[in-house]
């Protein structure tokens, strides 16, 4: 394999390497780890939720979600009550301090990456175009690429 054309190494990298950025303006200027940061932002974009449908957005165990969960609602960021239809599910909703975390931290976040695109000589709304393309081929169907070769037999 050509390591210098290895375009899913640099993906991973690139996006471990953001993930933890976010994290450190998160914690310095938030008091908020961004993994804790990107559960209320998807209870903010799905509306209440679940802790089953969270973790599934999320991709991490419900045991993960749930402690995850309490600790945001201990901070009063998310209000959790019993799912009205009953059984063990627990509905979750961000509290107005929540939603004024989420645009706050946002915002702060959104800024400082687009600086970093930018800075890179990357013009931000290509980069973000470009994206947003890669997301869509992702979510449609058929998205698993082809094979460059049939299979051998």
């Amino acid at each position: 394999m050509n390591h210098s054309k290895n375009l899913g190494l640099e993906l991973h990298t690139l996006v471990s390497r953001l993930e933890r950025a976010g994290d450190r303006i998160l914690r310095t200027e938030h008091g908020l780890s961004y993994r804790r940061f990107m559960v209320l932002v998807t209870i903010g974009e799905l509306g209440e939720s679940t802790q089953r449908a969270l973790a599934d957005s999320l991709a991490v165990t419900e045991p993960s979600m749930s402690r995850m969960v309490a600790a945001l609602a201990e901070t009063g960021l998310l209000t959790v009550v019993p799912d009205p239809a009953g059984g063990n599910r627990r509905q979750i909703a961000l509290t107005d301090a929540g939603r004024a975390m989420v645009e706050r931290a946002g915002t702060d976040l959104v800024q400082r990456l687009t600086e970093l695109v930018e800075s890179s000589g990357v013009p931000f709304d290509t980069y973000l175009a470009h994206t947003r393309r890669l997301n869509a081929a992702l979510d449609s169907p058929g998205a698993r690429p082809a094979p460059r070769h049939p299979p051998r037999p």
